[in-house]
This record gives C-alpha cells, sequence and structure tokens, in this order.
C-alpha cells in the first residue's frame, strides 16, 4: 500500500507518519509537506532513513505539482492532515487559510479522483479537521457528529469548508472518505505557538505566560499520541463516508490548565512551589473566542474500540519531561534554527 500523509512534518502529522511507517513497514509512506514555519522534519529524524519513507517537499495549493505526484507513485490513499491551524494567524490573514485548507483540499480531492476514476474501491481519502467547525458550547452538552457547523473564525470556517468539500465528492463523485474532527492536541514536538508548549517555554525561561481574557474558556485536550492511534483505527477499520469525533474527554479551563502546568514545572525544575504562577499575566481576549469546545467520542470507542491511553495530568506530565529533555529541538524552533535541517539533510545531499 503506498499511502500520501499531507503536512506529516507538522505537529500532529509526525507522530501519525512515525506511527505508520514504524507499524506498517510493508506500506510505503509518502510524506508530502510545505515545511511552512510549522513543518519541522527534526520530528522525524528517527525515522527518515527508513525504507519504507519517502519525503515530498511540495505545497498541495499547486494543483499541477500534486497531479504529476499521485501519477508519478500512484498512491492507494490519503490522509489529509496539512493546514494552516493557529486562530490568531487566520485573523490576521485569512486568505492564507483559503488557500491551504479550502483550494489545497479541493486541489488533494481532484488528484485522488482522477487517479482512482476507474476503481473507486480499495482506496481510502481520509481527512482530517477539528471540533473548531461546531462553534462554541455553553455550560452543557457536547459535540457530536450531527452537530450542525456553526464556525466563528477565519480558521474554522476554512476547515469547515474543506470538510464540505471532501463529503461532496463522496456523494457526487463516489470518492471512499472518512473524516475525523478532533478536539485540542497537545504532548511533544508542538509548536511554541499554542498554549501548552509556549507556556513550557516560557515558564522555563521564567518570562510572563499570557492567559485570554480571565482564563474561562474550556477546552477538551486530546494527547497527540491517541490521536495518531485513531487516526490508525479510522484509516483501517472506519467506515467509508462516516465521520467520527476524537476527543480526549479531558476538559479543562485554561486558567486551570496553566496552574496545574505552573506547578508541574515547579516540581521538575526543583523550583518552590507556587513560584512560576507568578509568571501567568492575563491578556486581551482573541477576538470570536469561543467559550466551551467539548466531544463525545462514543462513537469512535463503541464501533473501533479506541478509548484515551492516558490522562491528561499523565499526558502533560509525559509532555513537560519530553520537552525538558529536548531542550536543543525548542531552542532551534523558537530561535528559527530548525529551518536548516532540510537543507542539510535533503539540499545538501
Amino acid at each position: 500500500m503506498k499511502i500520501l500523509i499531507t503536512g506529516g512534518a507538522g505537529f500532529i502529522g509526525s507522530h501519525v507518519v512515525r506511527l505508520f511507517v514504524n507499524k506498517y513497514p510493508s506500506y510505503q509512506i509518502f510524506n508530502l509537506d510545505k515545511l511552512t514555519y510549522a513543518g519541522n522534519l527534526a520530528n522525524l529524524s528517527d525515522i527518515e532513513n527508513k525504507e519504507n519513507y519517502t519525503f515530498l517537499k511540495g505545497d498541495i495549493v499547486d494543483a499541477a505539482y500534486l497531479e504529476d505526484i499521485f501519477t508519478n507513485y500512484q498512491f492507494d490513499s490519503v490522509i489529509h492532515l496539512a493546514a494552516e491551524s493557529h486562530v490568531d494567524r487566520s485573523i490576521t490573514d485569512p486568505l492564507s487559510f483559503v488557500n491551504t485548507n479550502v483550494i489545497g483540499t479541493v486541489n488533494l480531492l481532484n488528484a485522488a479522483r482522477k487517479l482512482w476514476k476507474d476503481d473507486m474501491q480499495n482506496h481510502v481519502f481520509y481527512h482530517i479537521s477539528t471540533d473548531e467547525v461546531y462553534g462554541s458550547l455553553g455550560a452543557e452538552g457536547f459535540f457530536t457528529e450531527e452537530t450542525a457547523y456553526d464556525p466563528r473564525s477565519p480558521y474554522s470556517a476554512s476547515k469547515a469548508s474543506s470538510d464540505h468539500f471532501v463529503r461532496a465528492y463522496y456523494h457526487t463523485y463516489g470518492l471512499p472518505v472518512k473524516v475525523s474532527n478532533c478536539s485540542n492536541n497537545y504532548g511533544p514536538n508542538h509548536f511554541p505557538e499554542k498554549l501548552i508548549p509556549l507556556a513550557i517555554y516560557n515558564i522555563k525561561n521564567e518570562r510572563s505566560v499570557p492567559v485570554y481574557g480571565k482564563g474561562e474558556n474550556i477546552r477538551d485536550w486530546l494527547y497527540v499520541l491517541d490521536h495518531a492511534r485513531a487516526i490508525d483505527d479510522i484509516f483501517h477499520r472506519g467506515q467509508v463516508g462516516e465521520t467520527y469525533n476524537i476527543g480526549g474527554i479531558n476538559e479543562w479551563k485554561n486558567i486551570d490548565l496553566i496552574e496545574l502546568l505552573c506547578d508541574v514545572m515547579d516540581e521538575k525544575l526543583g523550583r518552590p512551589a507556587g513560584q512560576s504562577r507568578k509568571l501567568i499575566t492575563f491578556v486581551k481576549d482573541r477576538a470570536g473566542h469561543d467559550m466551551r469546545y467539548a466531544i463525545d467520542s462514543s462513537k469512535l470507542m463503541e464501533e473501533l474500540g479506541w478509548k484515551p491511553s492516558v490522562t491528561f495530568e499523565q499526558g502533560l506530565s509525559k509532555t513537560v519531561d519530553w520537552y525538558l529533555e529536548n531542550e536543543e529541538w525548542l531552542e532551534n524552533v523558537t530561535s528559527g534554527n530548525y529551518k536548516s535541517y532540510y537543507e542539510q539533510q535533503y539540499e545538501n545531499r
């Protein structure tokens, strides 16, 4: 089986690539990534020389390039993770999110449809999305696969649009698609613009830890390795045409999460208890900031037997350990030096 994984040098994508390369040695895994600021090939340095792994540098917005690689490599399936994903960036530059998340997804759909048009069997186009497409919850209830879409940011609107296009290609052309919508991910290799890795970096360096508004916004947190396992399950055993919600069953207010993280960091760094909490700084709230996300994962659990492997406290401890043990990775990312990895490993050969 030849599987194209898009965005495989990113946070979630790198964990999915590693899982598939190591677990399925008979598969050929192709990692397509543009290597934007969030794409880091150092995330995959441990598998880059595996015989069943190939890296392809390219942009899903380039339709001609996609047609070329689909023709040349004859991919059997696609796992599509490539996306612009940072809400704050989408507020500043929404068009970039439209181009990558909408146009890029349609380009992939077209390339797959053209290659598989004479035989749609034994193929999968698996599109990974977000719970943010559902909008904002009140104090009660959960997002289910039947929840109506109500995106509130340019990011979530672009992902909602891409979801609709994927389902439209299933209904219109018979393309064998699967979709999953996940809650907030955390874990190793996360680019430090997102809440948890940013806070870890700032606490470690005794800098202020920014928290939007009063920190009352609630998110459901999913350990990234558990997400990768869910993607594996859905890809292999999920039903074509179906959507699966993936949540960590870990709802936390942002302020409670940050206070817990401060305490964990104090313990692991040998600092006095409560010292890092003094770094918390409340900042002006994000425009259109959704109050609460929470996912009902019962369909995934009941049909495919998936469940989270760690509690949030366990996953957070593992995450902090990884960042403290990989200080060079973190420094390279925050300084921008990680961008030289591609040149050293690929362009200078």
